[in-house]
């Protein structure tokens, strides 16, 4: 068999994330060859992404080479990756969640700054709308970028701090002082990295799907179903983590206003069984309990 076309985007981290994924392949004795693609959400660093008005900004570019057959597989950061994907295109395999936190990060002169004191960048409204919960008057800048871009960024520019995702810092092994956040539930599927492949290319994705994750696959399974149930796209303000203990699962999720003042939270343990629909079974709890209401407050303001 020829070599298995991997795409990626172009920065440092995707690179990497397409090394990972190449290594596991390998390890099975199959031959990769990786394939760079520059994405649209990196043409444009200047506007938030939530301004940009484009469904799966950081993934079509990705989607048109897998449909084109330039590449066989793709490789996303899954909270990257829309839930509603588009025709022929399937998710085949999940790594291992490394990392799933955010991680707050202050240029040297704020370190001594209560969190209520610091003035953020960070154009993620999740980030934002959690962070108004806890300190509502808090101010921000939008930032946009790699997380070298963005920590240049916060060294040159006038702001205190920014919130980056653990995983990237890890991944990239980066030297550099964090603080955890625990006031913060990730995005849904943080911290995994996930393969795309075409829908008739049933020997590739047979051979991808040998590397997949389990575990991770149930997990970030029940975060996007939550998340697609509540129609949040990817810029929504919310939150969805859950993790296995034994043979239980603790999901932790929230919708926020835009403003931080109204959120609505759910904190559950449950046996799995892969009949129910988890995600979905507690973001219409959410719905029916004024997230409905919320949620159309949320896309007015957008």
């Amino acid at each position: 068999m020829k070599s298995i076309r991997i795409g990626t985007r172009n920065s440092a981290l995707a690179l990497w994330q397409a090394r990972e994924v190449a290594r596991y392949l390998q390890n099975n004795n199959y031959m990769t060859e990786i394939v760079p693609i520059l994405s649209s959400g990196d043409k444009n660093l200047n506007q938030p992404l939530y301004a940009l008005g484009i469904t799966g900004v950081f993934t079509k570019d990705l989607d048109t080479a897998l449909l084109n057959d330039e590449i066989d597989i793709a490789v996303h950061s899954l909270k990257d990756v829309p839930t509603k994907l588009p025709e022929n295109i399937e998710l085949i395999a999940y790594l291992e969640r490394d990392y799933p936190q955010d991680v707050l990060i202050r240029k040297e002169s704020s370190k001594n700054k209560e969190f209520h004191e610091l003035k953020l960048a960070t154009s993620s409204l999740r980030r934002r709308a959690f962070w108004l919960k806890y300190y509502p008057d808090a101010t921000f800048s939008d930032i946009r970028g790699n997380i070298q871009t963005r920590l240049q960024k916060l060294e040159e520019q006038d702001f205190d701090a920014t919130i980056l995702s653990l995983a990237g810092i890890k991944r990239m092994k980066m030297d550099i002082d964090y603080e955890m956040l625990p006031l913060m539930i990730s995005a849904p599927s943080q911290g995994v990295i996930t393969i795309a492949g075409h829908s008739d290319k049933k020997e590739i994705n047979e051979i991808v799907s040998k590397i997949n994750h389990k575990q991770t696959q149930i997990c970030v399974e029940i975060e996007r179903n939550f998340l697609s149930t509540l129609e949040g796209g990817c810029t929504a303000p919310i939150g969805a983590f859950a993790e296995i203990f034994d043979d239980q699962i603790r999901f932790k999720a929230a919708l926020c206003s835009l403003d931080g003042k109204n959120c609505i939270a759910t904190d559950e343990s449950f046996v799995y069984n892969d009949s129910e629909n988890f995600g979905e079974k507690y973001a219409k709890v959410i719905l029916e309990n004024g997230g409905k209401e919320l949620m159309t407050e949320i896309k007015s303001q957008i």
